[in-house]
């Protein structure tokens, strides 16, 4: 009677995939605020010693900047959208849920790397597409929600929340934004969206 020989499993047969993706969140989480803080040419030893891996591994992922940028903002803009999921999952009233996702928007440094990278990716990209359709149905809703229950001034839109978020919490070294923290000029922006209380915004041309 034949055996046959049945393939030995190692218990470390996965590792190298778990890894190689622990490896890749690395280097974009660290390429996300290296480029936030000096912008899309900072140096790729700079990422590499953030990350606390060697350049060749930065480059077995990413084979050139552009590729790294790109998974910056598909990086951004997946937890951007699932912060926002959250807000509305955990709080009680339209207002509260918009309040948490600019809070976590900053925290994810969106807008701050959205203007930072401007121009250095494509917007055509269909990952990029997908995703900002995901994040900008779920901010729609959260106004929608806040201007039914009347809570929300007239006249905001999705653009005012992306505005008001990227250039609050972009980095501005040496001044009073930095000292104090932008989380107390969030709560003022936040204070100037809610209704009622509010003065009639100007008509643009």
């Amino acid at each position: 009677m034949d055996v046959v020989a049945t393939p030995r499993r190692t218990p470390h047969a996965r590792a190298p995939r778990v890894d190689a993706q622990r490896n890749r969140e690395r280097i974009v989480a660290a390429a996300r605020d290296l480029f936030t803080e000096v912008g899309r040419q900072a140096p790729i030893d700079e990422v590499a010693r953030r990350a606390g891996i060697g350049n060749a591994t930065v480059y077995r992922h990413f084979p050139d900047r552009d590729a790294l940028v790109l998974a910056v903002v598909h990086s951004v803009l997946k937890r951007a959208a699932d912060r926002a999921e959250a807000a509305m999952a955990q709080a009680e009233e339209p207002f509260e849920a918009l309040s948490r996702f600019v809070l976590a928007a900053a925290d994810e440094q969106i807008g701050a790397t959205c203007v930072m990278l401007d121009g250095a990716y494509d917007p055509g990209d269909p990952e990029v597409k997908v995703l900002e359709e995901r994040l900008n149905g779920l901010l729609d809703t959260m106004l929608a929600r806040a201007r039914r229950a009347g809570l929300l001034r007239p006249g905001i839109d999705r653009d005012d929340i992306f505005v008001g978020v990227a250039q609050l919490t972009r980095p501005l070294p040496d001044l009073v934004t930095v000292r104090r923290g932008s989380r107390r000029y969030l709560q003022l922006f936040l204070d100037g969206l809610r209704a009622p209380g509010y003065t009639a915004l100007p008509v643009e041309n």
